[in-house]
């Protein structure tokens, strides 16, 4: 199986992607996992991306798509795989494509999680982060045991400049302007699906699994 999720920070991707990758025992792709992975193990394309991350810059498309292309190319994503904040430009939509015409592969569903943006600002702006281990917590839906400390390490709960309710709708507007057209570019395939995802986790859940039914691999 070869799922696509797209949608909003704060719309619940890493968590569905989370569950999914363990119900379909499919490896869970995602940039930013890649890129710490690239990091840690000082790779040349690490390297480069570290210098990207610590300057505040974006990282380029083609060295996204690199990474992303090889990490697809291991073992582990022979028999599926879910991405998760890839792609997210046309341009990585049609390279992706390229890449799987040539693997004889194809996406069997590209889910798109919609969820109004009051809704994103409230969640984002209950989420804190913890100060050492960074362990991540929302003050409504995921609380610590104890008010402003990890359950983790015990050390301080911080919220993080860009979770700010202002900063949250500056980021949407940017999510927006460069991810409408990418939507629109999978809603015109068989492969796409719009999930509710102002909604619990658990019925979000149950929308992505009734979509996956009788879904030809």
């Amino acid at each position: 199986m070869r799922i696509i999720l797209l949608g909003a920070p704060g719309s619940g991707k890493g968590t569905q992607a989370a569950l999914f990758s363990q119900k379909l025992n499919v490896p869970h792709v995602a940039t930013g996992n890649i890129f710490r992975d690239e990091i840690s193990r000082k790779t040349d394309l690490g390297l480069q991306v570290e210098s990207f991350v610590k300057s505040g810059r974006l990282v380029p498309d083609a060295t996204v798509l690199e990474m992303v292309m090889r990490r697809l190319e291991r073992p582990d994503c022979v028999d599926g795989f879910l991405l998760d904040g890839f792609p997210r430009t046309i341009d990585q939509a049609r390279r992706l494509g390229d890449f799987l015409i040539k693997k004889d592969w194809k996406i069997n569903r590209v889910f798109c999680l919609d969820i109004n943006t009051e809704v994103l600002v409230t969640r984002l702006s209950e989420r804190r982060q913890c100060s050492s281990c960074q362990v991540v917590y929302n003050l409504v839906t995921k609380p610590p045991r104890q008010s402003g400390a990890c359950d983790h390490c015990g050390n301080k709960l911080i919220q993080r400049s860009d979770d700010e309710p202002n900063t949250v709708r500056k980021r949407l507007m940017v999510y927006q302007d460069l991810t409408s057209p990418l939507v629109a570019f999978y809603r015109a395939t068989e492969s796409f699906v719009m999930i509710q995802a102002d909604r619990g986790v658990d019925e979000v859940t149950d929308q992505i699994a009734g979509h996956l039914n009788g879904v030809h691999q």
